[in-house]
């Protein structure tokens, strides 16, 4: 061992010496989330580097080769099977080596960088009527680099295939630092000084080639989804000796690919699809091979669980246009005349009713129907995680295909072998393609439970391979069943594998411990068991509390995705991996496991990785498993300032509901002075950005001569809560607000002098906001049920979630149920014969991230199409200020990237149209980006307010 491989400086500062401004991080607080990938496994990394060049990869392999360290090239992060985690040095090729390079729509390739997420070449190649063909559930984070890595399909493999079927050349780095191009003629230099090395490789690799000609074929290649191996069969004379292909599913192990030219496909012209119901995943698996006679595009599969979580989570609008079942086929077909596509999903339809399995099945018309359909399938991973019983499933064995016509059979005994282990199996995936995933309740914190689960997957690798399957489909081996491999090939075929890697990396420094001298499947187990943390959230939704709540996190990554939905602003705005939802939960990880973090509550690492989390809790309600960083990080700081002095924003901004208040008595002067240079000091003073102005405090006057003004001689039906942002700043919100629900024949008595609790929670401050949470509580259940109707959202969310969390009363339950957003009171509340106003017909939105997250199904942008509004131009993502984040002076310049992801391009384009924000912060960061134009933001009570000459304008 080197004094480099000893001293991660060492290596360092060698690669400053081979590659001067290489990014390259090394300490628990950068490499910790880089220690998981979306699989079972936790193998911390010595340093992580962000290679911007080939050059620089050369520099990384050359430097580690020197000192005898591994490298472990990753793209998003997103690997089930353990192979983007490694010991060495971690290259994260997605962070800058994520470019296009080239489009040739003539010959209908694209050549591109490893680290292109694969949603960013479809949404290039569309432009041009052409499409990159294998679309992985994790088309929106996971890398061009991954998916070679893997050799992944994806939802479209019946008419697709896997990643090699569409790889025209790899550019690549070998394991001594030669930089070469794979193509379907072998191996060639980029710079020809080192023509001869890669010409004895090459000769190499024909030897082998030579030495195992019949066991190629016969062992490889049997099967469309054989991804299990090295596919060494590319290799064969008949096949042309095509390296690229071969390196294709290598999982890294034999080079570094910096850069691929891909294959594209056109874009289908016409798509239909079908949901069929069965009364199991046997029974749709039955029907597999007289649907692809009809020549489908997709054929995926799920059972009952994933479907039920996703309406548990999503709320039972979220999953809509599935027949009756307990397991479902989704059916896709193509093609370029929508009457023809038609015709095949009707007379397909008929032939499997004529079948008999179906227990339902129809032809989805509703484009909204369809994307929702498939979000449920492609979140199929994280929603089987954590289902909505709370049990945990894990992978491992989540990758097996057989030929489609032997899937019922495998099934069929599948079940029976997970019942022998008194396992349970979440099932989904590409049925059409004969490859299953599911996630397994294994045990795998104690002895006991890890060994039911080597036995289980030993067992499961005899099963499938006696229906003529693979261990893998599109996964890869890495960690999860390399040490499988023995049981599916012979040992000549093991030894030919071994060889293949010999002739590439020779120091076996390229990912070890996958495919060739594999790792142990159960060595580098990230679960463990894990003592009780003290907290004072009661975590009541995770068996094993904070512990268990930061273990929702399995690495999916949905945080990583540049559109769809609002995780994660802060991610979107910086690009790190440190800056997502993942990341951040990684960290918590390490801090609950005392290892790499050991100061736990008072760790500056994990203090640091959330610090740009803007508590927005979109991750709530968009993280497949439920992962809710907000509350987490609200817990963290109350541990980590715990008898401590805290940041001055702590102070001056968690402690607003009161200041505020006493604002409201003096709130002229007041105004006056924070407009000056006394102002600035004060807002420097408290940790404030001087950059914004500091919203004007309403005088209490206004607040009761607007409530006085509003009142109607009607019994109350509800109560309006006037919350401290609406009571304090806005008051005219909540006479617009009394005044429209009145009008809706939700007549309300207001209720003043309460408080959510919410900008404590947000600091972390939770022993203060369970005293202001009581007193709250206490006020609101004195016997009235009535409904609870609160203008600010995040006041609505903190009293629905936070208030019942925190205080875990029944009290606080009851008062939790009472409550509605002003959407929601209009959405469920309102007389059915309701006519509001007349209403613009175009109107730009922000939808506050707590509603959006908390208030699943009531949300304003549909309101206001029920309502008549013709266009909501909804900005889908954070306004950027977020409570107080975007308030503290260290946070607003991220507060302004976050805005121009979605909210400032559509400020910029208004064109005379009314902006809607409920939100108090959204509202006051739209007021802050329209600068002198003459914008301001509306309140929905103050476009639907009856008494306004128009929209928006109270008389």
């Amino acid at each position: 061992m080197t004094t480099a491989t000893r001293d991660p400086a060492g290596l360092t500062a060698r690669l400053a010496e081979l590659a001067p401004g290489l990014r390259v991080e090394t300490g628990p607080g950068a490499t910790g989330p880089y220690a998981y990938d979306a699989s079972n496994y936790r193998v911390p990394p010595r340093a992580v580097a962000f290679p911007r060049t080939a050059d620089d990869v050369v520099a990384v392999v050359r430097a580690c080769r020197e000192a005898g360290v591994p490298v472990t090239a990753r793209g998003g992060g997103t690997s089930m099977a353990g192979n983007a985690v490694g010991p060495g040095v971690v290259l994260d090729l997605s962070r800058y080596m994520n470019r296009i390079l080239e489009i040739d729509v003539e010959a209908r390739t694209a050549r591109v960088e490893a680290g292109v997420v694969l949603d960013a070449l479809r949404s290039a190649t569309a432009l041009h009527g052409l499409d990159f063909g294998p679309d992985p559930s994790s088309h929106s984070r996971c890398t061009l680099g991954g998916m070679i890595g893997n050799d992944a399909c994806g939802n479209r493999s019946v008419r697709d295939g896997r990643t090699s079927g569409h790889v025209v050349a790899l550019e690549i780095v070998t394991a001594d630092g030669v930089r070469a191009v794979a193509d379907h003629t072998g191996l060639h230099p980029v710079d020809p000084r080192e023509g001869a090395l890669v010409a004895r490789l090459e000769a190499d690799l024909k030897r082998l080639v030579g030495e195992n000609l019949a066991l190629i074929r016969t062992e490889l290649g049997r099967i469309p989804r054989q991804v299990s191996g090295y596919q060494l069969h590319h290799l064969l004379p008949e096949n042309g000796f095509d390296l690229a292909r071969a390196l294709v599913g290598t999982e890294g192990s034999c080079a570094v690919v910096t850069a691929a030219t891909v294959r594209l496909v056109a874009t289908a012209q016409a798509s239909a699809l079908l949901t069929l119901g069965y009364d199991d995943v046997v029974a749709a698996a039955e029907d597999v091979p007289e649907i692809l006679r009809f020549a489908p595009s997709a054929v995926e599969g799920m059972d009952e669980a994933i479907v039920a979580t996703m309406r548990a989570r999503r709320g039972p609008d979220s999953v809509t246009g599935l027949p009756e079942g307990h397991a479902w086929l989704y059916v896709e077909l193509e093609g370029d005349d929508p009457a023809e596509v038609r015709a095949r999903a009707d007379a397909l339809l008929n032939t499997l009713e004529a079948q008999g399995r179906l227990t339902g099945g129809r032809v989805v018309e509703s484009p909204a129907e369809r994307r929702s359909l498939w979000r449920v399938r492609e979140d199929g991973a994280g929603l089987a995680a954590r289902l909505v019983d709370g049990g945990e499933s894990w992978p491992g064995w989540e990758d097996a295909a057989v030929a489609p016509e032997n899937l019922a059979a495998y099934l069929r005994g599948f079940r029976k072998l997970l019942a022998a282990h008194d396992l349970t199996g979440v099932l989904y995936g590409h049925f059409g393609a004969g490859c299953v995933h599911v996630r397994i309740d294994f045990d795998m914190a104690t002895d006991a439970g890890r060994g039911v689960m080597w036995q289980f997957l030993t067992e499961a690798a005899a099963l499938v391979v006696e229906h003529g399957g693979t261990l893998s489909g599109e996964h890869g081996d890495g960690r999860a069943r390399g040490e499988l491999l023995e049981v599916m090939y012979s040992h000549r075929m093991i030894a030919a594998f071994a060889a293949f890697k010999q002739v590439f990396d020779p120091e076996g420094l390229l990912n070890p411990g996958v495919i060739v001298d594999p790792a142990p499947l159960d060595a580098d187990l990230a679960v463990r068991e894990l003592p009780l943390l003290e907290t004072t959230f009661g975590f009541p939704h995770d068996e094993d509390g904070f512990a268990g709540a930061v273990r929702r996190c399995v690495g999916v990554g949905r945080c990583r995705s540049d559109a769809g939905g609002v995780m994660c602003p802060s991610y979107r705005a910086t690009g790190e991996e440190n800056d997502s939802t993942r990341g951040r939960a990684r960290m918590l990880q390490e801090m609950v496991r005392g290892e790499g973090v050991t100061d736990g509550w008072r760790s500056t690492e994990v203090r640091d990785a959330l610090d740009l989390c803007l508590s927005c809790k979109a991750c709530s309600g968009d993280c497949p498993v439920g992962v809710d960083m907000a509350t987490y990080k609200a817990e963290f700081l109350h541990q980590h300032y715990k008898g401590r002095l805290r940041p001055r924003s702590h102070y001056s901004l968690g402690w607003l509901p009161k200041t505020s208040a006493l604002a409201g008595y003096a709130a002229r002067p007041l105004n006056a002075i924070l407009r000056g240079p006394l102002g600035r000091l004060l807002a420097r003073l408290g940790g404030v950005t001087t950059r914004r102005r500091i919203p004007a405090f309403a005088s209490r006057r206004a607040l009761r001569e607007t409530l006085q003004a509003a009142k109607t001689t009607e019994p109350a039906k509800a109560v309006l809560f006037v919350d401290s942002f609406t009571r304090a700043f806005r008051p005219r919100v909540a006479g617009a607000a009394s005044r429209v629900l009145a009008d809706a024949g939700i007549p309300c008595t207001p209720q003043d002098g309460l408080c959510c609790g919410l900008t404590w929670v947000s600091t972390g401050q939770l022993s203060v906001a369970r005293r202001v949470m009581t007193r709250t509580v206490t006020a609101l259940d004195d016997g009235d049920t009535r409904p609870v109707i609160v203008p600010e959202p995040s006041c609505a969310a903190a009293l629905k979630r936070d208030v019942p969390e925190l205080l875990g009363t029944e009290a606080a339950q009851r008062v939790a149920d009472r409550v509605h957003t002003f959407t929601g009171a209009l959405t469920d509340l309102a007389d059915q014969g309701w006519t509001p106003p007349p209403l613009p017909g175009n109107v730009v939105l922000q939808t506050h991230c707590h509603e959006y997250a908390t208030f699943k199904g009531r949300r304003p942008a549909d309101l206001l199409r029920r309502l008549g509004v013709r266009t909501v131009d909804e900005a889908e993502g954070c306004c950027g200020l977020a409570g107080n984040f975007g308030f503290e002076a260290e946070h607003y310049d991220t507060s302004l990237a976050v805005a121009g992801l979605a909210l400032k391009p559509r400020l910029d384009r208004l064109d005379g149209r009314p902006v809607v924000a409920d939100g108090f912060s959204c509202a006051t960061q739209i007021d802050h980006l329209a600068g002198d134009q003459d914008v301001r933001a509306l309140h929905l009570a103050e476009l639907l307010d009856p008494a306004a000459e128009k929209p928006g304008e109270t008389t």
